[in-house]
């Protein structure tokens, strides 16, 4: 059993580079072979499980490729000018900082998305753009939340502070589950989705990846900063994660399986009850325990 142990992990387990070398023609294989649309060939199944093997090894390997590709950033002439600047030189070397960055961006975004959507579904008159923009709405609404208890207090100094607010997002977190709820409702029963032009596509399936494998990595590693406040912001990004692969998988059912309207509704139908399910696991998990937290407190 430790053989074969031992053997598992020295396939799973690579190096950085040799993870790169494998994973990278892995993904550009699937890529060209779906573009083929071959569907049934040896060589279409062998992309598949190559790319399998590849997200795998990936995975497994993601905290050491990201450790290797920091280092080879960090000697970068352009990285030692941002270091030079105070600010740059923070944002490098401290991730709460990064962290409250962060939700400044994401809120910009989230904003820009609410306006965009709901502008689209008011003109369109379309039940799908408006209920995208609710969606964005909550994202907006914990990030805010989040940002102005950051403002009003430094990380870290007002625990009781951060867990109501750790709280307040995780109700928010199960509202917004109806708005995500009700997505999954008009892809599956009216067909609708979310569609990439060209290779755009293949740009978001990137981007859908790394949001996921960073998120679930931040979300166990800002654990130790025993921060209610940072855990909460690393919840609602790996909610936008959740939400990007799904929309990912939309858009490749839509651009590759054009043939099979009812597979599409299936596989819509399971991941997004899946992604719906675990976001409101996490919601309720961030309610109770704020509850507990907060009862040893006032004991």
């Amino acid at each position: 059993m430790d053989k074969f142990r031992k053997k598992l992990k020295r396939l799973v387990f690579l190096p950085p580079g040799l993870t790169v070398l494998i994973a990278a023609p892995a993904f550009a294989f699937v890529f060209v072979m779906l573009n083929i649309g071959s569907n049934y060939s040896i060589l279409t199944y062998s992309s598949y499980f190559l790319s399998a093997y590849g997200l795998l090894i990936t995975v497994a390997g993601f905290a050491d490729l990201v450790e290797a590709v920091r280092r080879g950033i960090v000697n970068l002439p352009l990285t030692q000018k941002i270091r030079s600047v105070p600010v740059g030189a923070r944002y490098l070397d401290d991730p709460v900082f990064r962290t409250e960055v962060s939700l400044y961006g994401g809120l910009f975004i989230n904003l820009l998305y609410v306006g965009v959507k709901l502008a689209s579904g008011i003109y369109y008159h379309s039940l799908w753009f408006i209920a995208l923009s609710a969606y964005y709405v909550f994202l907006s609404t914990m990030r805010f939340l989040l940002l102005r208890h950051v403002r009003s207090s430094p990380i870290g100094q007002e625990y009781e502070s951060e867990l109501r607010c750790y709280r307040l997002c995780g109700k928010l977190l199960i509202v917004m589950n109806v708005a995500l709820s009700a997505i999954v409702a008009l892809v599956v029963v009216w067909n609708q989705g979310f569609k990439y032009g060209g290779y755009l596509i293949y740009v978001m399936a990137i981007y859908a990846f790394y949001s996921l494998i960073t998120s679930i990595t931040n979300t166990i590693k800002f654990r130790k900063y025993n921060s209610p406040v940072l855990s909460a912001a690393k919840v609602i990004d790996l909610t936008a994660a959740f939400v990007s692969m799904l929309s990912l998988e939309t858009a490749m059912l839509s651009r590759f399986g054009a043939g099979e309207p009812e597979f599409r509704r299936v596989m819509t139908a399971a991941t997004g009850s899946a992604v719906c399910i675990l976001v409101l696991g996490m919601a309720v998990y961030m309610i109770i325990r704020a509850r507990k937290k907060l009862k040893q407190k006032k004991l």
